[in-house]
């Protein structure tokens, strides 16, 4: 498994593989060389978090950035790579966790059209 996996890694000549086959390709690969690929599969992690499949499914979401900031808190503190993507795992999933808390209020608020006003203020829109 692991030659098929740095098999379709090279024939993908991509810097990096995203999607579901650069999670099995880098989550395979982790196992058995964990500073090198470790960086590339939180990276994976982060961005298919964000990706249209998982859109519906919080729980889902929240699993794979919990699974990134493990993968990235195993890495080596020699790692050149470590902290900057502990940080991206991290910020990643505090927004997640942010926006799931922030949904039900903003549904449930009673002044109505205040909440897009809001998001005005502060830039997020």
């Amino acid at each position: 498994m692991v030659v098929l996996a740095k098999v379709r890694l090279l024939s993908a000549n991509r810097r990096v593989v995203r999607g579901a086959e650069g999670l099995w390709i880098y989550r395979l690969l982790a196992q058995v060389e964990p500073e090198v690929y470790g960086s590339k599969l939180v990276y994976v992690l982060v961005e298919e978090s964000g990706s249209p499949l998982v859109r519906e499914l919080p729980e889902r979401r929240l699993a794979l950035l919990d699974e990134a900031v493990d993968v990235a808190k195993a890495l080596s503190t020699a790692n050149p790579y470590r902290e900057k993507m502990l940080a991206r795992a991290l910020a990643a999933r505090q927004r997640e966790l942010g926006a799931g808390a922030a949904k039900p209020r903003e549904l449930n608020d009673p002044a109505g059209d205040v909440a897009p006003t809001r998001l005005l203020d502060e830039g997020g829109l």
